[in-house]
This record gives C-alpha cells, sequence and structure tokens, in this order.
C-alpha cells in the first residue's frame, strides 16, 4: 500500500534574489503566482541576477517533504506516490529521476511540449512572488491517472492549482471521485489566494462532501468563507466546508477546527530567508502526522516545524534539514 498518492503540477523552479524594484517592473503584486507564456517566463529569467535550480511545483515539494519524514519508515507507511505531466524534453526525463532517487514512485504522464517551470523572485522581506509557465502541466487529463495506485493509497492530496486548466480539473474530479469510493481519505490545499480569488464560488460548491482535511492560510479561508472577522470566526464558518479545516497564520502558527473543536498550535521562530515551500511543506508534516496516528494537534505542531526549517534555508531544500530533530516534535 502507498501512503499518499499526490497529484499536481510538476514544475522545474529557478530561484533568484531581487529588490522590490524587480517585481514592479513586471507589474507583479508581491507573493502573487501569475500564470504566464513561455516568452514572459523567459523574460524574467533574462532580467534577474542569477538563480538556482531545482525540482519543484506545489505537490511535488510535499511529496519531497513526506518523503524525508517517511525515511526508513516508508517500508511501514508505504511510499509517496506522484503524478503530474512533464514534456518530452531532458527536464521532463531528469525531474523523474530526482523524484526517483528520493523513493517517490513517479506515474508521470509525457507530454507534447516543454516541462513547465515557475521563475520565484524572493525579495529582501522574505516573500516569494512567482511566475509560473505551466507547459506540459496543462494537458494532464483523466485517463493520465494511475487509479490503481490511487486506490491503493491511505490518502490522497492535491491542491487548487489542479483547478487552473479544464483537463487537470477534470483529472481532480475523477481523482477525488475514486477516493471517496475507495473510502480513502481526501486532502486538498487551497494553494494560492490568487486561486482562491478567481475560483472561490465553484471551489465551495465543489470541496463540501468531498474534501476530509482542508488546508488554507487565512486570507484564502477568509475570501471562501467571505468573512472578514477574526481568525477563530473565519476558521469557524469555514467548518462548513470540510470536517477537517486547518487554517495557516503564518508566524502565529496554525488553528485546527473539527468536530467543533478549535485547537491553536504555536508556530517556531526562525530566521527567514526564504518562504518558498511552506505551504507544502507544511501539508507534508501534517499529514505524516495522521499517517502515524497522532492526534491533531500533533499534527499541526509537526506541520509548523517541517515549515520553519525550510523557510530558514534558501530554495526548498529538504536535503539541508534534519528529519530527526523535525520529528523529535513527536517525543515533546
Amino acid at each position: 500500500m502507498r501512503s499518499v498518492y499526490i497529484v499536481e503540477n510538476p514544475l522545474m523552479d529557478y530561484i533568484m534574489h531581487e529588490q522590490g524594484s524587480f517585481l514592479d517592473a513586471f507589474k507583479a503584486p508581491p507573493g502573487s503566482m501569475r500564470l504566464v507564456s513561455h516568452e514572459e517566463f523567459a523574460a524574467v529569467i533574462a532580467a534577474s541576477s542569477g538563480h538556482k535550480v531545482v525540482p519543484g511545483g506545489s505537490g511535488a515539494n510535499t511529496a519531497r517533504a513526506l518523503a524525508l519524514l517517511l525515511g526508513p519508515d516508508a517500508a511501514d507507511f508505504g511510499p509517496v506516490a506522484y503524478s503530474g505531466g512533464v514534456g518530452q524534453d531532458e527536464i521532463g526525463k531528469s525531474y523523474g529521476a530526482i523524484l526517483r532517487s528520493l523513493e517517490i514512485e513517479t506515474a508521470l504522464a509525457i507530454k507534447p511540449g516543454s516541462t513547465g517551470a515557475s521563475a520565484i523572485v524572493v525579495t529582501p522581506d522574505h516573500e516569494r512572488t512567482m511566475f509560473t509557465y505551466l507547459g506540459a502541466c496543462r494537458d494532464f487529463c483523466p485517463d493520465d491517472l494511475r487509479l490503481d495506485i490511487l486506490e491503493d493509497s491511505r490518502f490522497f492530496y492535491a491542491t487548487g492549482y489542479m483547478w487552473d486548466t479544464e483537463p487537470q480539473l477534470e483529472a481532480l474530479k475523477l481523482a477525488v471521485a475514486t477516493a471517496r469510493n475507495a473510502q480513502v481519505r481526501v486532502c486538498f490545499d487551497l494553494a494560492d489566494p490568487f486561486v482562491v480569488e478567481r475560483y472561490y464560488a465553484e471551489l465551495r460548491e465543489w470541496i463540501k462532501g468531498k474534501v476530509d482535511v482542508l488546508f488554507g492560510n487565512r486570507e484564502e479561508l477568509a475570501r471562501m468563507t467571505e468573512c472578514s472577522g477574526s481568525d477563530a470566526e473565519i476558521i469557524g464558518r469555514a467548518a462548513n466546508l470540510a470536517p477537517v479545516v486547518v487554517m495557516k497564520i503564518g508566524k502565529g502558527g496554525c488553528l485546527v477546527l473539527a468536530e467543533g473543536r478549535l485547537s491553536h498550535a504555536s508556530g517556531e521562530q526562525v530566521v527567514p530567508v526564504d518562504s518558498t515551500g511552506a505551504g507544502d511543506s507544511f501539508a507534508a508534516g501534517f499529514l505524516y502526522g495522521l499517517l502515524a496516528g497522532k492526534d491533531l494537534s500533533t499534527c499541526a505542531r509537526l506541520g509548523n516545524r517541517i515549515a520553519s526549517r525550510i523557510v530558514a534555508v534558501e530554495g526548498c531544500r529538504y536535503d539541508l534539514i534534519d528529519r530527526n530533530e523535525i520529528l523529535a516534535v513527536l517525543g515533546d
């Protein structure tokens, strides 16, 4: 059995550090994720002062983080499995090879065209702004799903980024319907305030009755619930969307609401370097806690810890953080 089957957008990340004025030149709101053409993506790369390249995409970050946490216990919990669309190019080949080297079971769909990529601009305030060219991701469709893997998994995980093209959305809907029939628990992350702004009405209608664990930050859940009140009021309204709602509140940690019980897990203080992958890592920590049968408060603490550790290093580099130190939270 697999632990988690993740379906999302495989993207090569080009991480660069620039001043805020860099974003002004491209009329990009700080902290946003913009879908761009290949030409626009190339223009951002050309204007940068330098960049590092790492395999990314929100779901792949979660897969890599979860593979780190599973480590030698993967034999007990089952491996992480990952699907998405990559191009017929060397980047796509190397992307799959990197994931497999991390003991992630890959079921990538090879599509015409180029593998997707994201230019991630990190500004001095440690905020990250993304210019994303989806490339082959856009064409991932229901026929590309590995339903056999999904039905053999304990959890299914995806994000709101799957709503950005019709083929991906149809694949997501089929995956969730299959998971429900197979009694595989569904975890879903709203992903990005701009995704929510584009689709909040449709998302709100779709999520009800389909998602078991819903992740979102304060801004995302406020828009989903059309609530401008306190954190407790926002998550209270979000309880209508899913049995378990997890609201990330940055340095403050997170709130978890389940069965009418609200709990708070404090954030861990570190010196931030790069926020890339923080939410993705949080999801991996929370999922690991669920796999290990921990209570929701412990899941939240584990999510906070790995998220705090990844923002303290440059790029979404899990080889730079200590698995044992992260899992020590389970013994606290």
